[in-house]
């Protein structure tokens, strides 16, 4: 199995949602922070490639990759990241998520060839529709699968289009807006997981908004994984160089929150 499959598979027979998790590459000691992430209890770590123009971030992620930006972060530094994690956590699933300025340079077939080297395990790549996949169809030859994005505009006659050629999981995004700033109504995630799982034997995790234990609970009842990101972002911005210990701690709270999550009354 993928490193991917095996992490929903491990939790799910943990009786227990994936605690999937985000971070932008270059926004602080990274490093540090990725092993803060699996120390704490991540399934799945999603990280971000630092862009100019993050259309669908809210603020706190636009301001990470502006300060990682800032720092000079490239593409090889990003890599560089990922290569050493994976020399680190050779099992823990790592996802780069960005747009596609960030994951076609100088071809899709060369940074694929890196990202696969690097120990990448899929990508998001939130502007590349699925009618424009063929742009991306080398990722698959290095193992890295294609995580697709639906949202609560996806309706029936879209969503096979979305699904069609997906790999790893889908990423339900539960809000039709950018990330950090709103979640959604309980049961409005309820019936769009119950539909995605309708039409795909992909896990299903679901992400933008989710920021505190109990919310992570609610919706790792119906849910394969949750997604946290913004809020881990915002740690890191306010404890510096103590980041890696906060985001340690508030990781803990989520992963035990969905370890429990499943074991109360719904």
């Amino acid at each position: 199995m993928t490193r991917l499959t095996s992490a929903f598979t491990a939790a799910a027979a943990q009786h227990r949602a994936a605690l999937v998790t985000f971070v932008t590459a270059g926004d602080g000691d990274t490093a540090a922070i990725l092993d803060a992430l699996v120390a704490g209890g991540a399934d799945v770590i999603e990280l971000g490639m630092p862009f100019t123009d993050p259309m669908a971030d809210g603020p706190a992620i636009q301001a990470a990759n502006l300060r990682s930006l800032a720092k000079g972060t490239r593409t090889a530094d990003v890599l560089a990241i990922a290569a050493a994690f994976r020399q680190r956590h050779p099992d823990v699933p790592l996802v780069l998520m960005g747009y596609a300025n960030t994951m076609t340079r100088p071809t899709p077939g060369a940074f694929a060839q890196k990202a696969g080297e690097a120990g990448i395990d899929g990508t998001i790549i939130v502007d590349i529709p699925p009618e424009e996949a063929d742009e991306i169809a080398p990722f698959a030859a290095h193992g890295i699968a294609t995580i697709r994005l639906a949202t609560p505009t996806t309706d029936a006659g879209r969503l096979p289009a979305v699904l069609s050629g997906a790999t790893g999981f889908v990423y339900y995004v539960s809000v039709a807006g950018i990330t950090g700033l709103q979640q959604a109504a309980q049961d409005s995630i309820e019936a769009a997981v119950a539909k995605l799982k309708a039409a795909t034997d992909l896990p299903v995790a679901v992400g933008f908004g989710v920021r505190t234990p109990e919310q992570a609970a609610a919706i790792g009842r119906v849910a394969d994984g949750v997604v946290v990101g913004s809020a881990i972002i915002d740690l890191i911005a306010a404890n510096g160089a103590d980041a890696p210990a906060a985001v340690r701690t508030y990781i803990q709270s989520l992963s035990a929150a969905l370890a429990e999550a499943r074991k109360e009354p719904a």
